[in-house]
C-alpha cells in the first residue's frame, strides 16, 4: 500500500480533545490551519494565499506528549500520513475532511521556543557498553588511549541519569600521536 507522508507546518486551531476508544486505546485530536502566503510584487507586500485546514490524530507514544504540551494557538510541525474521510453530513450532503494520522509533531520553532522536559525512558536491556576510552576517534584523528576510570566523572559510563550524550568523562584535548 502506498502512503502519502507529509509535513505540514500550521497553527492548532481547536483545543485538542482526548478520548477513549472501546478497545481502551488512547486517542487525540485536534485540528491545524496551514495559510500559503506570497510576496505580490505589484503591491510589494504579503498576500494570503489560501488556508489549508487538517484534523490531525496522534495516537500511542503521541499522546502523553501532545496531552500535556499542545494548546489552541500553538505553532506546530505535523509529520504524518495523509488521508481523506468522506461521509454524510446531517443535511445529507457528502463531504470529504482530509485527515493526517500524526507520526511526529513539534513546535514550529520559527515561530516560538520550547523548553524541552524529556519523559522517563524505559529501562533498556543490559548490554555490554564498549570502552570509550579504547574506542578510536576517527573523527579526530586520534588513536585510542587507555583513561583513568575516574576521569569519567561521578557516574559510570552508561548508566542512567549520567547525562552523557556521546563520549563520557571531561573535556578530552586532541593530542598528536606520536609516530
Amino acid at each position: 500500500m502506498y502512503e502519502a507522508m507529509a509535513t505540514v507546518a500550521g497553527t492548532v486551531v481547536t483545543h485538542p480533545v482526548k478520548r477513549e476508544l472501546a478497545n481502551g486505546e488512547p486517542v487525540i485530536t485536534f485540528r491545524v490551519a496551514s495559510n500559503s502566503r506570497r510576496f505580490d510584487q505589484g503591491s510589494g507586500e504579503w498576500v494570503d494565499n489560501g488556508t489549508l485546514f487538517l484534523t490531525v490524530s496522534c495516537w500511542r507514544r503521541l499522546v502523553p506528549g501532545v496531552h500535556a504540551s499542545l494548546r489552541r494557538g500553538d505553532p506546530v510541525l505535523v509529520h504524518g500520513q495523509l488521508r481523506t474521510h468522506e461521509y454524510r453530513a446531517k443535511d445529507g450532503v457528502e463531504r470529504r475532511d482530509l485527515e493526517m494520522r500524526a507520526v511526529a509533531i513539534g513546535p514550529d520553532l520559527a515561530r516560538c521556543t520550547a523548553e524541552i522536559t524529556r519523559r522517563a525512558e524505559r529501562p533498556r536491556p543490559e548490554q555490554p557498553a564498549a570502552d570509550p576510552a579504547t574506542e578510536p576517534m576517527p573523527e579526530a584523528g586520534v588513536a585510542p588511549r587507555e583513561l583513568p576510570a575516574a576521569a569519567y566523572g561521578p557516574f559510570p559510563a552508561g548508566t542512567p541519569g549520567s547525562g552523557t550524550v556521546s563520549r563520557p568523562g571531561p573535556a578530552r584535548t586532541v593530542e598528536p600521536v606520536d609516530a
